[in-house]
Parts: structure tokens; sequence; C-alpha cells
């Protein structure tokens, strides 16, 4: 019994030791183009942006700023499977290349998951305690978001 159990670990241990040799791609761009940013777009109050920055940017821009552990695997995988999706369906840094009708859809995507506590994902909020929104952060990006749409919808 001990010996299989001896085996076991061996053969974990060195499964996850290889699994530390792929490191994905990171999701920082330098070179980025910051003309399509949503603060270039539109007039975004500094406590906005700052709110935007710290609970959403992570994955919904392209740039994320990685903690250490992100490089221990399968820690990894697991965020850059969060990062990809989120900028599939985010991109705050795009949000200008999208178009006026994409943008509406955007920010009522963004009205709904912030109402519901959809977003930030609670997997985030568990080690990023600073993500988390407070009711008068909600408000505030709420109040935000629905000021944007107005000068989104008379644009149609």
């Amino acid at each position: 019994m001990k010996k299989s159990i001896k085996k076991t670990f061996f053969i974990v241990l060195i499964v996850f030791l290889l699994m530390q040799l792929y490191q994905p791609a990171r999701n920082i761009n330098s070179k980025q183009d910051v003309t399509t940013d949503y603060t270039k777009v539109y007039a975004v109050p500094k406590n906005v942006e700052t709110i935007l920055r710290t609970s959403c940017y992570d994955c919904h821009s392209n740039n994320t700023n990685y903690p250490l552990y992100s490089y221990v695997q399968p820690v990894g995988f697991f965020m850059e499977s969060h990062i990809k999706e989120g900028k599939e369906n985010l991109n705050l840094n795009e949000f200008g290349s999208y178009s006026k009708r994409k943008q509406g859809n955007k920010l009522d995507r963004m009205l709904k998951e912030i109402k519901s506590d959809g977003m930030p994902l609670t997997s985030y909020t568990l080690i990023h305690k600073n993500a988390i929104l407070s009711p008068a952060q909600k408000n505030e990006v709420i109040n935000w978001i629905n000021k944007i749409k107005d000068s989104v919808s008379t644009v149609h």
C-alpha cells in the first residue's frame, strides 16, 4: 500500500513539474493603439476609471497585471482562459473600435452584470479583494454607463 502511494505521489510530482515548463503567452501589449480605449472615446470620471481599472482591466483589456502565482501551473492556465474569455466578451482597450450598436450592447451587458453581481467573477474576487465593488462604486459605474448609453443611443 505504501509503495503505491509513493509511486502515485512521484507521478503526480513529475506531471506537476512538467506542467511548469509550459508558460502561456502573457496578455501584455505595450505597443497597443490607445486611441480606441474607452477613456479616449468617452469622458470618464477619474473615480469610475479607477474602479474599472481595478475590477475589470485584468480580464477585459490588453494588459493584465499578473500576480507572481500566475507563473505556477495550472493556475496560469486557469487565468489565461479567463482573460481570453473576458477579452472576447469585452475589451475596454478596443471599445472605440466597436460599432455604436455593439458599444450600446456592451454597455447594456455591463449594466446587467454589475447589477446582478455577475462581475467581477467570484473566482477573481476571492484573491483580489480590492476588485469587489461596494454599493457606492456600483452606483457610480451604473450612473456613468447610463449617461454614456444615452449618448451612444442618440448617435444611432
